[in-house]
């Protein structure tokens, strides 16, 4: 493997080319063409790219343009990506789950001129004026990909190529509440990200890897370290055929790098205890084996605990690894806060976690775990060209790879970046010994109505660690207690409140679940109730179900904040 050089490219497309240059026959991509695993060298990527700047050219786009993206992941959003970032156009991501109304509105605000989908594109977006559509696969009514590159011609294009700090992309973000903003970010801000998160793991750095891509690469997690840092890196990077052929995926490319969040190892936990349901003795046996690997990651086994911590690993872990392919060392966690039980659990039985925290406004990683370091319950170092303050414990920062600010929303710019620079998360935090803390949301905080400050996201990610429930969204503001809305396969409320309350143990003792509400699930991002990023669009659901809400708090509470805990 091989690291961009100090005085290294400058721009996204020279990133690439480097690559290209430096290791043109090593492997690059392979995706599912729906038939057969096809693979790409570096040349051969290169190859594909120059073919698509010249299609770009021909199409009569000029620097500055915007060209949007809204398929799954292949190679050919990468060669897309690449040859219109350098060729000085902007890319527009955009989340191809997501509803019909919502492509649409960020494909006018940012003024889309062209558009690559690999399905048939709704009205809504045959609406939006666009100057042409193509499709990564074939789909009836709409210019394919091979046929948009077929119709160019062959030759160098003669547009100028971007300047460092330049606008790259627009992003836009989720947003659990309102219309998305789309989020500005320049070639510089991008690399930028890319070499400090390469400076902070140098050991994982410079490992031959494998990656295989699922995450949308319309995420700014995917894209950044998914994508950008894989070509610094020289790795090879298989795309899955999306999340229902994950397991499958994961065998076929047998990956030793991940890009994550959360829930996909939330599902895995999940699942394995679901299988695990009628062999007691195998589970114990897997729990065991990772509390001893636990311990020897901490560095707290001696002498026979190591050595036997080795002979579970050698019978128990691996085949735990085997269904994740068997050679995957290396999960880049974010997105969302883990479970720490959750992170406890896999890290015992072999898998590293670089969990890291980031917003799409800093490009997007502010912090990441080193190898070093080995509390679970931080999201790791600050990356070292980024400066943090804490402005009444909310998470501020500065550096290179802070967001340009808001397309078309100045207001909303200055009222995340401040006069000095600062970014402004919105989340809460602290630094200790050089980690950090996230402690929550400076805006998503429940105040009852004794006064009392309640995180609902803490008191959600407890409940969920019983897997009873599927999914969760906790009330109350304003309100005596809290009350729980739940999608669960139990049909009976009052015990999922003690489920609920059981969970909630260690929690002060206003912190307890007085009302719940069973509603229907699952949540999803098609009919509304999750963003695309899988963010609970908490506001939405509170005005969907007000009513029943209010009628939950019409009816008396036996109080449990009065009484003891339930198993405590």
């Amino acid at each position: 493997m091989s690291l961009p050089a100090p005085d290294g490219p400058t721009t996204l497309g020279g990133l690439f080319a480097r690559r290209v240059a430096a290791t043109p026959d090593e492997h690059a991509y392979r995706g599912y063409d729906g038939t057969r695993w096809r693979a790409w060298s570096w040349h051969e990527a290169g190859r594909e790219v120059r073919r698509t700047r010249a299609a770009f050219a021909a199409s009569g786009l000029r620097p500055g343009d915007r060209v949007g993206i809204c398929a799954y992941n292949a190679p050919e959003w990468v060669f897309c990506d690449i040859a219109a970032l350098s060729l000085g156009l902007t890319v527009v991501p955009l989340f191809f789950n997501d509803r019909p109304e919502n492509v649409a509105y960020c494909l006018k605000d940012a003024g889309v001129r062209w558009l690559f989908v690999d399905r048939p594109p709704a009205a809504e977006i045959m609406a939006c004026g666009l100057q042409g559509i193509v499709s990564f696969k074939e789909v009836r009514g709409v210019v394919s990909f091979r046929d948009w590159l077929a119709a160019a011609p062959d030759a160098r294009s003669a547009l100028p190529g971007p300047a460092p700090d330049d606008l790259a992309t627009i992003v836009y973000t989720s947003g659990t509440t309102g219309r998305p903003k789309g989020v500005m970010l320049s070639h510089r801000n991008i690399l930028a990200n890319v070499g400090a998160l390469l400076a902070a793991i140098p050991e994982v750095a410079l490992e031959p890897h494998r990656f295989l891509s699922f995450l949308p690469l319309s995420h700014m997690l995917e894209r950044t370290v998914g994508e950008y840092v894989a070509m610094a890196m020289g790795a090879e990077t298989v795309f899955s055929r999306g999340i229902s052929e994950l397991a499958a995926d994961l065998k076929v490319a047998r990956p030793t790098v991940l890009v994550s969040v959360p829930q996909i190892f939330e599902r895995t936990y999940a699942k394995m205890q679901e299988d695990l349901q009628g062999s007691p003795r195998i589970a114990r046996l897997i729990a065991r084996t990772s509390a001893a690997g636990l311990r020897v990651y901490e560095g707290r086994a001696r002498g026979l605990e190591r050595l036997s911590a080795r002979l579970y690993d050698a019978v128990v872990g691996r085949a735990v690894r085997r269904r994740l392919g068997g050679r995957l060392r290396y999960v880049f966690l974010g997105g969302a806060p883990a479970a720490e039980r959750l992170l406890a659990f896999f890290t015992g039985l072999g898998l590293h976690f670089l969990q890291g925290y980031g917003l799409t406004e800093t490009a997007p990683v502010i912090s990441c775990n080193r190898l070093s370091d080995r509390d679970l319950a931080s999201v790791g170092r600050p990356l070292p060209n980024l400066t943090l303050r804490f402005v009444n414990g909310e998470i501020c920062v500065k550096g290179p790879s802070v967001m340009r600010g808001y397309w078309n929303h100045p207001e909303a710019t200055a009222q995340a970046v401040d006069a000095e620079g600062y970014f402004h998360t919105g989340d809460l935090g602290r630094l200790e010994a050089g980690l950090l803390y996230l402690t929550g949301r400076a805006k998503d905080i429940i105040v009852l109505s004794n006064g009392e400050k309640v995180p609902p996201a803490d008191v959600e990610q407890a409940i969920l660690q019983d897997p009873a429930f599927e999914q969760a969204l906790v009330v109350g503001e304003g309100r005596g207690a809290l009350a729980l809305l739940a999608v669960s396969s139990i049909a009976d409320e009052t015990e999922l409140r003690d489920r609920a309350n059981n969970q909630l143990h260690a929690f002060p003792g206003y912190t307890r679940i007085c009302h719940v509400l069973r509603v229907a699930g699952p949540w999803t991002v098609e009919n509304g109730y999750l963003t695309p990023t899988l963010k609970v669009r908490r506001q939405w659901i509170e005005a969907r179900y007000a009513a029943a809400i209010d009628a939950l708090y019409a009816a008396p509470c036996d109080d449990p904040g009065s009484r003891p805990p339930p198993g405590g």
